[in-house]
């Protein structure tokens, strides 16, 4: 692969969300803050919508990793679960013995002993669902039953939502009004700037051990953000794909030429025909700010 040639420990563009280059964009900060906020303050349902490839899973998991101690959690990476298999999820991922139950109700209780027990130790229980608009409607009903479970003063779980956009419209349904009802806390990740991508870059091939010269130009981060729209999926494929196309021709620097080859082999991905004017002048500007912030060495992988 490329490693070698550009001086790399590791790949620094795969399409794992690993939270050890996790980069801390003004969208991702302010959705973890809300998310933190609302856990120590709120009640009820905290979701979080953001367009396929924005990042919601290595959100997630930054937010399992940041989680102080007092906070037990069930992660549910895959919800298209039936009631029963939702449940069965639950307990298990709380560790609940319910073999013995023959019975919903059983496994129900079965639960809230152990969120009364751990309620008692001075925890709070959290329930994290990824991919939450694929939860079918019966089983969005029974979550809503499990929030249901509280002492007089408190209750005895908070339930955590990331989804696609497709999760606001499932709940919009009259049928799930009064879930949308409980929703306390809610946040919508946006795309990237061209600004922020610049800083993406950079960050995961520093992750990634790369000390050389900048190898990215303006004019093809500009390029990158008009190809991707700012999506962190979209940009990791593109980038990965440059960076082999670097490598296979023997060059070091990243061109035009290669991002149009990259775009080209990748689906989602399109250069739209711009207004040449605008296009230079946006890549001039990109390029000024690049070099001030490359100078005074904001940025290490990427060029003016």
């Amino acid at each position: 692969m490329y490693q070698k040639h550009y001086g790399l420990s590791e790949l620094p563009f795969t399409l794992t969300p690993n939270t050890s280059f996790y980069c801390d964009l003004e969208g991702h900060r302010a959705a973890l803050e809300v998310l933190l906020t609302a856990l120590q303050t709120g009640e009820g349902f905290i979701k979080v919508v953001g367009e396929v490839g924005t990042g919601k899973t290595l959100l997630c998991r930054k937010l399992l990793n940041e989680l102080p101690e007092k906070y037990v959690t069930a992660y549910i990476p895959n919800p298209y679960l039936t009631p029963e298999e939702l449940r069965a999820q639950i307990a298990r991922e709380l560790q609940v013995d319910i073999s013995a139950a023959t019975s919903q109700q059983l496994v129900t209780q079965a639960i809230q002993h152990k969120l009364m027990e751990i309620n008692q130790r001075g925890e709070t229980v959290i329930i994290v669902l990824d991919e939450a608009q694929a939860l079918p409607s019966d089983s969005l009903e029974a979550l809503r039953l499990i929030s249901n479970l509280e002492t007089e003063t408190r209750k005895l779980l908070h339930i955590v939502l990331f989804g696609q956009p497709e999760l606001d419209e499932r709940l919009a349904e009259r049928a799930h009004r009064q879930l949308r009802q409980r929703i306390s806390f809610s946040y919508h990740l946006q795309a990237m700037t061209v600004h922020e991508l610049a800083r993406y870059i950079s960050h995961r091939l520093h992750v990634a051990g790369y000390k050389g010269t900048p190898i990215f130009s303006g004019k093809v981060v500009s390029m990158l953000h008009q190809a991707s729209r700012g999506i962190p999926r979209l940009v990791n494929v593109l980038c990965h794909k440059v960076l082999l196309l670097g490598y296979g021709g023997g060059v070091y620097p990243i061109t035009a030429k290669h991002v149009k080859m990259a775009v080209e082999d990748t689906e989602d991905a399109t250069l739209p025909q711009a207004k040449w004017p605008w296009v230079m002048a946006s890549a001039i500007v990109v390029g000024a700010l690049m070099w001030v912030a490359y100078s005074q060495g904001w940025l290490d992988g990427v060029a003016a």
